[in-house]
């Protein structure tokens, strides 16, 4: 096979999600939405932080945000089990851009007061609380072979982290030139082509409702079945470490930026762009394996990654190496918060995937408010710097305790691949384990 072969071979194992319509289609409205909900993100902690200076209000935003997703998890999970998942994004995003159209109204209006924000910020949390669950669940019903899947989340993680890096970039020129009240204008009309591909998406009638038809029980059952089942369980406790502990230094940015690099919105724009660069290529990391299995014994490693990056970030003073760095960080946590998505996407069972995203989501979303307040009460007592050095010290403590669950963690997830027709297997990872039945 010729070199030219070899890489369109490549391309097509790295793009295969495509061939399915339903999946083109919510791609194609995601990366719009997408670019326009990182601008909004940029310049909501922009501006909280000019018109206050104040890392502990950067906290408590975040924190008002996100919050909702714990919250409300006994009610998200069961919904995106028993009701129509399309539905449930159309009106999520409808939502989401009234509410952006809200705090660009605000902005542009006047002189916005910062419990307005934090409110709209909330009100952002609430609609997020179900659209996720939602979200994640969806797109098992996009991609007809489950081999298919792991490429079709990897792909998303691309598409997610080319709008990290686009979205903050345009969102820096924005406030510089028009100020923060256009990113929120241009959030609000970005969801019309989500919306747009969400209604044109034809599911088989069989699909079309959700699994509402198959789902038994509430909220316990699933919470008993994921912590009953160490592969996913050992995943969504690493991912809450990550989310408490390690994804705060995002909401502490501006002042980073601000303090320690004395730069401005463009400077923010652009190092959050370089973060994003890392992550994207984290995510086509991911997106050029053939199938899921084996996906858990990488996760310490790209934890420690994170870990490490943001360590040495937290030392760094000059413009550059911090990009570097942070790029690095960003590899890290997207390839950790990606094979884990992917894991348990895989893993779990179709009639509880609703409630055990609504898990995965309170892991990725729901410990993030408390982390950010965390961060932001620390920021205000012994500097940004050191609070990220903080944050890189407990990833790496992270990865080493998931380190040590790794035997038990393949064991129980190996039999499980090899049902589903993985191949790729090494016979020394099963062993007692391999027989233990999963929960029902």
């Amino acid at each position: 096979m010729s070199a030219s072969e070899k890489n369109r071979s490549r391309l097509s194992l790295m793009l295969r999600a495509f061939k399915y319509r339903n999946y083109r289609l919510f791609f194609g409205g995601q990366c719009v939405s997408l670019i326009g909900t990182w601008m909004q993100s940029v310049a909501l902690s922009w501006l909280v932080y000019r018109l206050t200076g104040s890392p502990l209000l950067l906290g408590i935003t975040g924190f008002a945000s996100q919050a909702p997703s714990l919250l409300l998890v006994p009610f998200t999970g069961p919904a995106a089990d028993r009701f129509d998942r399309r539905k449930i994004l159309v009106v999520t995003q409808i939502l989401s851009m009234l509410q952006a159209f809200a705090l660009a109204l605000l902005v542009l209006s006047g002189s916005p007061q910062v419990w307005q924000i934090i409110a709209l910020a909330s009100v952002l949390g609430f609609i997020n609380a179900f659209d996720v669950p939602a979200r994640q669940s969806f797109i098992v019903e996009l991609v007809e072979r489950r081999e298919d899947l792991a490429n079709a989340i990897a792909l998303n993680s691309s598409m997610f982290n080319s709008a990290r890096l686009l979205g903050p970039a345009i969102a820096g020129v924005c406030i510089a030139a028009f100020g923060e009240g256009v990113c929120f204008l241009a959030n609000a009309l970005s969801y019309l082509g989500v919306i747009a591909a969400l209604l044109a998406i034809r599911l088989p009638a069989r699909r079309g409702g959700g699994a509402g038809e198959k789902a038994r029980g509430g909220f316990t059952e699933g919470l008993n079945y994921a912590f009953g089942f160490p592969p996913i369980k050992y995943v969504i406790l690493l991912m809450g470490t990550g989310s408490l502990l390690g994804m705060p230094y995002a909401v502490l940015m501006p002042a980073y930026v601000r303090e320690i690099l004395h730069g401005g919105p463009r400077m923010l724009g652009f190092i959050m762009g370089c973060s994003g660069v890392g992550a994207l290529i984290g995510a086509l990391r991911l997106a050029g394996r053939r199938h899921p299995a084996g996906l858990e014994r990488g996760i310490p490693l790209f934890t420690g990654i994170f870990g490490l990056g943001l360590l040495a970030f937290s030392f760094s003073t000059n413009f550059a190496l911090s990009a570097l760095l942070l790029g690095c960080a960003s590899f890290g946590m997207i390839s950790f918060f990606a094979s884990g998505n992917t894991i348990i996407q895989t893993l779990v069972e179709d009639d509880k995937r609703g409630r055990v995203m609504a898990l995965y989501s309170v892991a990725f979303m729901g410990m993030a408010p408390f982390g950010s307040l965390l961060a932001g009460w620390a920021a205000s007592r012994i500097g940004v710097a050191h609070t990220m050095a903080l944050s890189g010290i407990f990833m790496l403590a992270g990865a080493a305790g998931f380190s040590l669950k790794l035997k038990e963690i393949s064991a129980h997830a190996a039999p499980v691949y090899s049902s589903l027709g993985f191949e790729g297997i090494a016979a020394g990872e099963l062993g007692e384990a391999e027989r233990a039945e999963r929960p029902v």
